[in-house]
């Protein structure tokens, strides 16, 4: 058998097995699918059953809301860079947070100014986001390692500028942080 022959021969059989694999699959008969309970999905309502098309609201809302008990609270200023309710963020000294590239940390108990602390987030290296290690009371680039202290001095390059420092205030509750 010539090597022609040969290939002629196994292409025409690889053929004749896959087309007879594919006639005999899409031949099968298994009839329908079976039926099920549930009716087809379609987009449109089911005849004599027309849908509203602006349904009334279930509960519409008061036209004038109920007073409130609370005293006014002074909101925070237009250009605050980071705002917290100190009800419920930055709670427990260490606790930090992150906003408009600032990272601002609690240093001590209380709710005065002077028991935070807030920084630039970036690194002054390479722009790494600095986070706050509680333990050590410092921020720590885990990119190449630069320390800063809680005044955003450095403590340890390859970092060779501070940190930009923020101003804090604190407002009933309302902790801010401004340029």
């Amino acid at each position: 058998m010539e090597r022609d022959e040969f290939l002629s021969k196994l292409g025409i059989g690889a053929l004749t097995i896959c087309v007879g694999s594919c006639l005999a699959a899409c031949g099968k008969s298994g009839g329908d699918p079976a039926p099920t309970d549930n009716p087809p999905i379609t987009n449109n309502p089911p005849p004599g059953n027309p849908l509203p098309v602006n349904p009334p609201p279930s509960n519409p809302p008061p036209s004038n809301p109920p007073p409130s008990n609370s005293p006014p609270t002074n909101p925070p200023p237009a250009n605050a860079l980071y705002t917290a309710d100190l009800n419920s963020a930055l709670k427990n000294i260490g606790d930090s947070g992150v906003s408009n590239g600032v990272i601002v940390a609690r240093i001590a108990a209380g709710n005065a100014a002077s028991s935070f602390i807030a920084v630039q987030v970036a690194c002054t290296h390479e722009g790494g986001t600095l986070a706050y290690n509680s333990n050590q009371g410092l921020f720590i680039c885990p990119l190449h390692g630069s320390i800063f202290s809680k005044t955003g001095s450095v403590v340890q390059g390859p970092a060779a500028t501070a940190l930009k420092q923020y101003n804090i205030s604190v407002t009933d509750s309302t902790l801010s942080v401004t340029a």
